[in-house]
């Protein structure tokens, strides 16, 4: 796992670990990124599942209870099999156009 930071945003690389194993380490290093944006970067993944995509759920729903953004970087999945509460997009550049709404969803109070 690569942590980079950008701003409000922390970067989330994704190298070899299961998909579980990065969401523990994720987990054990909440504090250092809870107050950023997060863009997790799966890219590197050949095979991915809906069920991989749903271990971060949990962690999802913290974070933007938080007001913050969380956004999953995949181009291996269908989005339209993914829960609504998980947002999931094919590149990094889309990653950053979400989190640009969402912040702006923000500060008008929505």
């Amino acid at each position: 796992m690569i942590l980079n930071q950008e701003g409000n945003i922390t970067i989330i690389t994704h190298e070899t670990a299961s998909i579980i194993e990065l969401i523990k380490k994720m987990q054990a290093l909440y504090p250092k990124f809870k107050n950023d944006n997060v863009i997790i970067t799966l890219t590197a993944i050949n095979k991915l599942s809906t069920k991989d995509i749903v271990e971060f759920l949990e962690l999802s729903n913290t974070h933007r209870a938080a007001k913050h953004s969380f956004v999953i970087v995949s181009d291996k999945i269908d989005v339209d099999d993914i829960p609504d509460e998980i947002v999931v997009v094919p590149t990094i550049e889309e990653a950053y156009d979400i989190i640009e709404m969402e912040e702006m969803e923000r500060d008008l109070g929505f």
